[in-house]
């Protein structure tokens, strides 16, 4: 055996250093001690769960639950480092079937934290509450016999000024833990979920019999409403949940769930089937949005890949890959069944065509009538006058100076500019437009706002209606007051001055998105901008809408006083355009 000695360079670390070295791993932030709870609790069968934190979890995070409880020796127990009562030999980490595992969780929080600790079975007399500092039990004594665990954690990282200075503001934290209870709901749909904060529940998740209903609770409507269910299955796999319909996807990842064996997870293997299976169907800038389940085989999924379970390895990609890549498509396809290599042309021809006809069908007005017009209307509305034969000669339009043609599908405007002609997406260009002008008058700090007349009640989920409420000041000084109308009820009061009609409801649905993105996004000017793009899109003329020749004449106008820029703010096309070289070459009358 090696001795070691004072002149060795190698060296046991103490017991106290090892268990901070192993909290490192596992306990990253308070979100990191609500997610490993409440996987024991999960574990443990319970059927109702609540959660309860202060100033971000660092005073204070209590998790309860109602289910099996411990007895005292197993209470002790469970805080000796890799104590577990999930795993029996080596062979079991190949077939994991429950949500923790590893029996880290509890010694590695208590390694940085204060822990109390009351718990009770149902066969017991009375129940066990013990106190944990710095992983040793410090007291241990009776406690009311209430079936089922309650864990108390405070002062967490109190003696780890290094660990602590990485973490975010209180709010943020808060978000983050609300992220992992968010999950955790939408993989036990039949749990139910509370969580508070500072006193305010923040999250009220009753149990429900479904997974819809659950993600319904979760996500705002829309997300079900334009939302394609799936349901795959294979030999040891099955798949289901929810896509968002392609014509409906947006520069938005939100949200963009996956769960393996109910546990939230990332896999680029499936991250990469799901891309596959919309192809080129999915609109340019956009990206799919989805909340999947994946059942698989314990035997054919790692778990234990990465320390904090975030991620799994599969024991056969491809065929994971192929399953989930098959399901999306077929469902975007609108046809049943999971279907063999030899389908995939001809599933390929299906999105096509369903892709055509659902953009026909999404490009009518947002707001006002939607009657289409008879055959008779619509040919006049299209038909280009035709001058007769002028007796002078024809002069070319001065430069700069537009000349309106026309208006195709109620989506494209035609006119000639100077002596070019050009086709403009009347949506995109808007948006172009007024995006320049809510950008520079925030710049020149002389953005208006313009009160709405009757504004209606917003109902939102409770982690939404605290993200506006953290960011209402910022909002104001965009032009947006958005006033709280009960707990999770607010009113759209003021739109910058300048934008057309605004649907209140699905703004303040993009805007939440875009919310979302700004803890990811320190610098000002890029927040700003995110919501200003989402302004002009809601304010622009909507695709559908019919347009007089004069309307045709000033939007184009204004879109090249802006400097005629070809995308809008969210990297959409403006326009195509042809210039007299090119149609001089087109009809011959120059050499190509």
């Amino acid at each position: 055996m090696l001795k070691t000695d004072g002149g060795t360079k190698i060296r046991l670390l103490p017991e106290d250093v090892i268990g901070r070295i192993a909290a490192g791993e596992v306990v990253e932030r308070p979100a990191a001690v609500v997610k490993e709870l409440l996987e024991n609790s999960i574990d443990a069968g319970s059927r109702s769960i609540s959660i309860e934190v202060k100033d971000g979890g660092l005073s204070l995070i209590r998790v309860t639950d109602d289910g099996e409880g411990m007895s005292r020796p197993d209470a002790i127990c469970a805080f000796q480092r890799h104590a577990t009562s999930k795993l029996r030999s080596d062979a079991d980490l190949w077939s994991i079937r429950t949500m923790g595992f590893r029996g880290e969780a509890l010694p590695s929080i208590a390694a940085v934290a204060h822990v109390r600790l009351l718990t009770a079975t149902g066969s017991d007399e009375v129940g066990t509450k013990l106190e944990v500092v710095g992983g040793l039990v410090g007291s241990m004594t009776d406690a009311p016999p209430v079936v089922g665990t309650r864990i108390e954690v405070t002062g967490l990282f109190e003696h780890q000024p290094a660990r602590k200075k990485f973490l975010k503001s209180a709010p943020t934290e808060c978000t983050h833990m609300i992220r992992v209870v968010q999950q955790a709901a939408l993989a036990w749909p039949a749990i139910h979920f509370r969580f508070t904060q500072h006193t305010q529940e923040l999250l009220n998740y009753p149990a429900v019999r479904s997974e819809r209903e659950r993600i319904g609770q979760v996500y705002p409507r829309a997300f079900l409403d334009h939302g394609l269910p799936l349901d795959g299955e294979q030999p040891g796999v099955r798949l289901t949940g929810y896509i968002i319909d392609a014509v409906h996807a947006k520069p938005s990842r939100i949200p963009q769930e996956l769960f393996v064996n109910r546990r939230p997870v990332r896999s680029l293997t499936v991250s990469h089937a799901v891309g596959e299976g919309y192809g080129s169907f999915l609109p340019r800038g956009c990206h799919p949005r989805f909340v999947l389940f994946l059942d698989v085989d314990p035997e054919r999924v790692d778990v234990n890949v990465h320390p904090t379970k975030r991620e799994v390895r599969f024991s056969d990609n491809e065929y994971i890959h192929e399953l989930v890549r098959r399901a999306v498509r077929q469902r975007l396809s609108g046809r049943a069944g999971v279907q063999g290599p030899e389908d995939t042309e001809a599933a390929d021809r299906a999105i096509s065509q369903s892709a055509g006809s659902r953009t026909s069908a999404s490009s009518l007005p947002m707001s006002g009538p939607t009657e289409m017009p008879s055959i008779s209307e619509a040919r006049d509305e299209v038909q280009l006058a035709f001058a007769s034969e002028a007796a002078e000669s024809y002069v070319r339009v001065p430069a700069g100076e537009v000349v309106a043609l026309g208006q195709i599908n109620r989506t494209f405007l035609v006119a000639q500019a100077g002596g070019d002609l050009v086709v403009v997406d009347q949506h995109t260009a808007h948006e172009r437009v007024l995006f320049e002008r809510l950008h520079r008058a925030w710049t020149t700090h002389s953005l208006q706002a313009q009160p709405l007349l009757l504004p209606d009640p917003l109902e939102l989920s409770p982690d939404h209606a605290e993200l506006i409420r953290r960011y209402q000041d910022d909002l104001e000084k965009l032009g947006l007051e958005i006033e709280p109308f009960g707990a999770t009820t607010v009113l759209l009061r003021s739109t910058p001055t300048g934008l057309g009609q605004v649907d209140p409801r699905m703004f303040l649905e993009d805007l939440l998105e875009d919310l979302h993105q700004w803890e990811r996004v320190p610098a000002l000017e890029a927040r700003i901008r995110s919501v200003l793009a989402s302004l002009a899109c809601h304010g622009a003329v909507r695709s559908g809408r019919s347009m007089k020749l004069e309307e045709i004449k000033v939007l184009v106008e204004e879109w090249r006083s802006e400097g005629e820029i070809t995308t809008c703010p969210h990297g959409r096309r403006t326009c195509f355009r042809l210039s007299t070289d090119d149609l001089e070459k087109m009809f011959g009358r120059v050499g190509w």
